[in-house]
Order: structure tokens, then C-alpha cells, then sequence
């Protein structure tokens, strides 16, 4: 299972690698699960989008503690 530190590290991870690329790839992500049926993948990429969005916007230090609920 994939903690909240993973999430985060994964999103930091992209957004450092592709910056503003990144949300296109987690949205076709999303995209293409939701079509194959794969839901709980499709929310995994959901949260990870919403982390890329907000160290995208400045609303979220890489190095932040978070916690997802």
C-alpha cells in the first residue's frame, strides 16, 4: 500500500522531471483506467494528480509533511 510520503514522492518526482507535463500525464492516466474499468487504480492516479496540481500552484512544498484522507 502506498503511504501519503509515497504519494508525495512520486508527485514530487514527476513535477521535477516534466514540470507542468506532469498533470497531462497523470490526467491521461486517470483517463485511460477509468475506460479499461480500473478504478482503484484510476483513484490512485486521482490523488497523485491532486498533489502534482498543487506543488504545480505553489500550494505544496515537495518537502511538506501531508496527510491524505
Amino acid at each position: 500500500m502506498l503511504t501519503a510520503h509515497d504519494f508525495q514522492s512520486l508527485a514530487a518526482f514527476m513535477v521535477e522531471k516534466h514540470g507542468a507535463n506532469a498533470l497531462g500525464f497523470a490526467e491521461r492516466a486517470v483517463n485511460e483506467l477509468e475506460g479499461q474499468g480500473e478504478e482503484t487504480r484510476a483513484h490512485h492516479w486521482r490523488c497523485l494528480r491532486s498533489l502534482v496540481v498543487d506543488m504545480l500552484a505553489g500550494r505544496l512544498s515537495r518537502r511538506a509533511r501531508i496527510t491524505i484522507q
